[in-house]
Formats: C-alpha cells, sequence, structure tokens
C-alpha cells in the first residue's frame, strides 16, 4: 500500500506539486508543507472550527480532511483573504472595527465561515448569523461582536 502520493493542489491561487503522506492531514499540510500558519489547530477533533478552510468554495474542517482529499482542489486560508495590495477582505475590516477579535485564535475560523455564509446567505438575520456561527468556539468574546460584524458586512452587501 502507497504510503505517500502526489497531489496537486491551489492553496491562495498559487498552485502546488507535492510529495505527501498519505495520512497527512490538510491543516498540517498547510502549515507545515506551506508554511502558511494562520490555519490553526485547537482541537483536531473537527469541533472547535480553528482550522476551516475553502476547498472549491465550501467549509471544510482541515484537521479532520486528509490532504490527498484535495487533489486538484482550490483552497482558501485566511492569508488568502487579503487583496494582493494588502487590503483586508471586508470581513476582516468589519472584523477590526466592530472588536469582533480578542486573543485571534478562533478568528481564522470565524472569518472563514462568515465569508461562506454571506456568500449563501447575502442578507443574513442575527439568528442564521449565530447559527451559522455555531460551531465554531470563541473563550474570549461572547460572539456578540463578531456577530455584529458579520451583520455589518451583510448591511454593506460586500461579502465578497
Amino acid at each position: 500500500m502507497a504510503r505517500e502520493q502526489r497531489i496537486q493542489v491551489t492553496v491562495n491561487g498559487r498552485a502546488y506539486d507535492k510529495v505527501v503522506p498519505v495520512r497527512l492531514s490538510l491543516a498540517d499540510f498547510i502549515r507545515e508543507n506551506l508554511y502558511l500558519t494562520g490555519t490553526h489547530l485547537g482541537c483536531e477533533h473537527g469541533v472547535c472550527g480553528a482550522c476551516t478552510v475553502l476547498m472549491n468554495g465550501r467549509s471544510v474542517r482541515s484537521c479532520l480532511t486528509l490532504a490527498v482529499q484535495a487533489e486538484g482542489a482550490e483552497i482558501v486560508t485566511i492569508e488568502g483573504l487579503r487583496a494582493e495590495d494588502g487590503t483586508r477582505h471586508p470581513m476582516q475590516q468589519a472584523f477590526h472595527e466592530n472588536f469582533a477579535l480578542q486573543c485571534g485564535y478562533c478568528t481564522p475560523g470565524m472569518l472563514i465561515t462568515a465569508i461562506e455564509l454571506l456568500r449563501e446567505n447575502p442578507d443574513p438575520s442575527e439568528l442564521e448569523v449565530r447559527e451559522a456561527l455555531s460551531g465554531n468556539i470563541c473563550r474570549c468574546s461572547g460572539y456578540q461582536a463578531i456577530v455584529n460584524a458579520v451583520l455589518a458586512v451583510a448591511r454593506q452587501g460586500a461579502a465578497g
């Protein structure tokens, strides 16, 4: 049985061709092979949401996804949200303006989840935002500022 496999994946617009162990998680691949450490590992059981990334436009828990499952996929991590000129994504800006981050550990997963929510539902209610974010654990904020930030982006129509 093969212990390694070649994968081709695009992460934040950059193509990679790598040979990886077949049991390597996508989170570890992103962090250890690509040196993109913004994707955080919290529980490593898919519960906390800190490792959430977009894979082909859908959020996935990268700690539960094997790197080989990402073959041919388009991945977006927290590092891929900023524009080439360094301009923050509207959701990042809203988190900043609404004081929606404290320690920042949950922030990458919260941002990715919120962006996916607004792509699917550009005008969510507060309850819908809370439900969408319910799979992401934050131990610092109490969530209200995060919900306010997501609703602010929705009001601006800037989900992007």
